[in-house]
């Protein structure tokens, strides 16, 4: 039940916010996006999935390079407003499609990507399965998405902030437990890379906040964190104004194996 719940409140963001998503800096810009085709080395033959595709930033970088790519997403709205946007990329289609019961066959796709997006998915695990079942034998898997601190105390306080500014967020997980549901899934990890990730402050939290009210309170939890917490994200504020913070993002590349 609570599982359905986190989807219905990711619908329900991700309509009110469509353009902002394929706007938003973080989403458009990420220097992770320069890396996509040096990573995969992509051909021109394959066939791309790209999970919750949002603003369809991952699509647009690989179109060019692959024969097709089906950009899937949960919400109705924000695929119709992503299509609308890159209605010159003719090779893109657009799928609704729940990330953790994918609508395709077995062994379909050359690559599948998701980008800045699991940590809004319940239950990471069906998710990793689906991946592992559509994807070829010997076929990439390429995931970029914020990861917590391995220490507990640091995990649970990115995870609370994240939570209330954002409605639909899930959790976001450790490199470490996204390791071991690639080895229990059949996926090798290739080669991966965590970088710190600057959000400015007020355009992230505007970006999900339904209201002041709602903002005042992630500003609160954040400047009553301790001093340890906060150098840890690197929280820059004056005269109890957050400007910035920065969460640990991580991107990785497996294989599926035989």
């Amino acid at each position: 039940m609570e599982k359905d719940i986190i989807k219905q409140k990711a619908i329900e963001q991700f309509t009110k916010n469509a353009e902002k998503y394929v706007l938003s800096k973080s989403h458009a810009k990420g220097e992770d996006l320069s890396l996509l085709a040096d990573w995969l080395q992509p051909q021109s033959n394959w066939l791309v999935l790209d999970i919750a595709t949002g603003g369809g930033h991952v699509a647009k970088t690989l179109s060019p390079h692959v024969k097709q790519v089906f950009a899937t997403d949960i919400t109705k709205e924000m695929l119709a407003n992503t299509q609308r946007h890159l209605n010159e990329y003719n090779n893109i289609f657009y799928i609704m499609a729940d990330a953790e019961n994918l609508p395709f066959l077995n062994d379909t796709f050359d690559v599948v990507t998701c980008r800045i997006a699991p940590h809004h998915f319940p239950n990471t695990s069906n998710f990793i399965n689906e991946v592992t079942r559509v994807l070829k034998r010997n076929g990439l898997f390429l995931m970029i998405d914020n990861v917590t601190p391995k220490e507990r105390n640091l995990a649970e306080f990115m995870n609370r902030f994240e939570k209330l500014r954002d409605e639909s967020h899930a959790r976001c997980l450790s490199t470490e437990e996204w390791r071991e549901l690639f080895s229990t899934s059949n996926l090798l990890e290739v080669k991966s890379n965590t970088r710190k990730k600057t959000y400015p402050f007020s355009n992230w939290v505007e970006r999900t906040a339904n209201d002041q009210q709602q903002i005042n309170k992630v500003i609160q939890f954040i400047l009553n964190a301790n001093q340890e917490t906060k150098s840890y994200f690197n929280v820059k504020s004056f005269n109890k104004k957050i400007q910035s913070i920065q969460v640990d993002e991580w991107m990785v590349l497996c294989k599926k194996g035989n």
